[in-house]
């Protein structure tokens, strides 16, 4: 079993939306997670009354929907750009 690579640790290609975001893919998908997070963080778009809510600008609305969505929605909406 050695060797052997989980699906967190497998590169994936990104689609052009996601790449807007978070720059050029191929990259495993925890380093997708931890792009997104660190978008969210330095543009502001976690709702400031309730932290588990993104409110998506214009770029990530693109990736995950223009409506607030919650973070454990979050990462299922980044995935289906993942190919």
């Amino acid at each position: 079993m050695a060797g052997t690579t989980n699906a967190l640790q497998k590169p994936v290609q990104l689609s052009g939306e996601l790449e807007a975001v978070i720059g050029k893919g191929p990259m495993t998908r925890a380093e997708v997670t931890s792009k997104v997070w660190e978008y969210i963080k330095a543009n502001s778009l976690q709702d400031t009354a309730d932290k588990r809510q993104i409110n998506p600008d214009a770029k990530l609305g693109a990736v995950i929907g223009k409506d607030q969505i919650s973070m454990f929605k979050m990462t299922a909406a980044v995935s289906k750009h993942l190919s």
